[in-house]
């Protein structure tokens, strides 16, 4: 199983591929993180929001992996713990499809691709910059993984 992160940003700073680089290589085999920057729509010409969202829609459709399970990140989704979290792993490796974890642009993910999401998830009710979100998912995927194969990197 391959997961697929396509985040909608690019240009980010050294920490953030540095910090996202270290969890991405922790990963095991079995469950290896693929990047995927999607370009952002320029904010520009006096663009409406939901134009900015449709633009960034048909960018992210054409880069989301066939077949693939997809988890899109918004405000709106539902919270996990880490151990909800592993079981939800334990069963996406089981089904053996990829996982496509999508990260929106600024204005956040069109209303016909939260629609389409398989499971609609938010890490947090905070408002994060796009980096860090991209840090602490591959983080909470290795934490996951972690929890799956007894490795005392989390701990209850």
């Amino acid at each position: 199983m391959k997961l697929w992160i396509l985040a909608v940003g690019n240009k980010m700073p050294s920490w953030v591929e540095e910090a996202f680089g270290e969890y991405a290589k922790r990963m095991p085999r079995e469950a290896r993180i693929e990047l995927v920057e999607i370009k952002p729509e320029k904010r520009a010409g006096g663009k409406t929001v939901e134009q900015m969202q449709e633009a960034e829609m048909t960018r992210i459709l054409a880069a989301l992996p066939a077949g693939a399970n997809h988890v899109m990140l918004d405000e709106r989704g539902g919270e996990m713990t880490t151990l909800e979290l592993a079981g939800s792993m334990k069963a996406w490796l089981q089904d053996g499809r990829d996982v496509a974890f999508v990260i929106g642009g600024a204005d956040g993910l069109h209303p016909a691709l939260r629609q389409r999401a398989g499971k609609l998830w938010s890490l947090s009710r905070l408002t994060m910059p796009h980096g860090l979100v991209r840090v602490l998912l591959a983080e909470q995927l290795y934490r996951a993984m972690s929890v799956i194969q007894n490795h005392p990197y989390h701990r209850e």
